[in-house]
């Protein structure tokens, strides 16, 4: 097989669980089957392909399914949340794509890794959570949850009260020899999903810890441990927008790493959405000096020929 570039595709949750279902499974294999639908012509073309994915409205479901089942059987803890996302996400994709390739007549394998990233134990975002995860609660009932479980409760747009958990900087893969051997052999490689499994490394070895790290952010350790020459954001909108929603909305197509960064200090990227993706791209771009894509997986093969989304470059 002819080896070309190293892509990788990072899937946001949202496009898996869209806005508006109910979250079944059905339902998340026909949008993952939409989202794969240009990666089989990437794979025909013979791209050393990587795909990473969110997980945030999966992994939600099973902390409500905790929350109403604790009476029951007895809640997993947070990371163990993650890997079973992993594994069924995983699973949907890799078996979603290889009939997809079979149906093409293309020849590649796909395989889906349990994938354990490991942070710092000594990251700040320990000492100061800041991520919201799983359902609103009332006040009575958050502060009922501090009581009961110790957890930091935070008052979310007015929505209700959700737990915060810490979200600390990805440092390494812990599975990324694995992957770089499986893409050697031509191996599509389904990884890191939902930002990977946080893990610290003690006397003892490795252990899971309570946190959620944000999966843009371990898409660009993943790029980067992978020895990747694109990486590839695949979100809501086609492009990426300065002053996203208002009257003067201007779509960017081709932009610096450098300016990139200068707009999201700016705050014309809000953290909660369009923030982490560009921090992870501009990165990517001066880490490797390649070139990073955003949009939205219906664009995804016209945005790497350059006719649509919004492309980084170095600068």
């Amino acid at each position: 097989m002819t080896r070309h570039k190293t892509l990788v595709l990072a899937f946001g949750g949202n496009a898996i669980t869209r806005q508006g279902q109910r979250g079944t499974f059905p339902e998340q294999l026909e949008n993952i089957e939409l989202s794969c639908r240009d990666v089989v012509e990437l794979a025909r073309l013979g791209y050393g392909l990587v795909i990473t994915h969110g997980n945030g409205p999966q992994v939600g479901s099973i902390l409500i399914k905790n929350e109403l089942a604790k009476d029951v059987l007895p809640p997993m803890p947070l990371d163990v949340c993650v890997a079973n996302t992993q594994g069924s996400l995983g699973f949907g994709i890799s078996q979603a794509l290889q009939n997809m390739l079979l149906k093409a007549g293309v020849r590649r394998e796909v395989a889906a890794l349990i994938t354990r990233v490991r942070v710092d134990p000594g990251d700040e975002a320990f000492t100061h959570p800041t991520k919201p995860v799983g359902p609103f609660f009332s006040r009575e009932e958050a502060e009922a949850q501090v009581k009961a479980k110790r957890y930091v409760m935070r008052e979310d747009s007015g929505r209700g009260w959700r737990r915060v958990v810490p979200s600390p900087r990805p440092q390494e893969i812990l599975e990324g020899r694995v992957i770089r051997q499986l893409l050697e052999q031509g191996v599509i490689v389904v990884a890191a999903g939902g930002g990977g499994i946080p893990v610290v490394r003690g006397e003892e070895g490795y252990r899971g810890v309570e946190a959620v790290i944000d999966k843009d952010l371990a898409a660009l350790r993943l790029a980067l441990d992978v020895g990747a020459s694109g990486f590839v954001i695949l979100t809501g909108v086609p492009k990426v927008c300065l002053n996203f929603g208002q009257p003067n909305q201007q779509a960017l197509e081709r932009i610096t790493a450098s300016r990139a960064e200068e707009y999201l200090k700016a705050g014309q990227f809000p953290p909660g959405s369009m923030g982490p993706k560009i921090e992870a791209v501009s990165e990517f771009v001066k880490h490797t000096g390649g070139t990073a894509v955003i949009t939205d997986p219906a664009n995804l093969q016209a945005a790497l020929r350059g006719e649509n989304g919004t492309r980084l470059v170095p600068g």
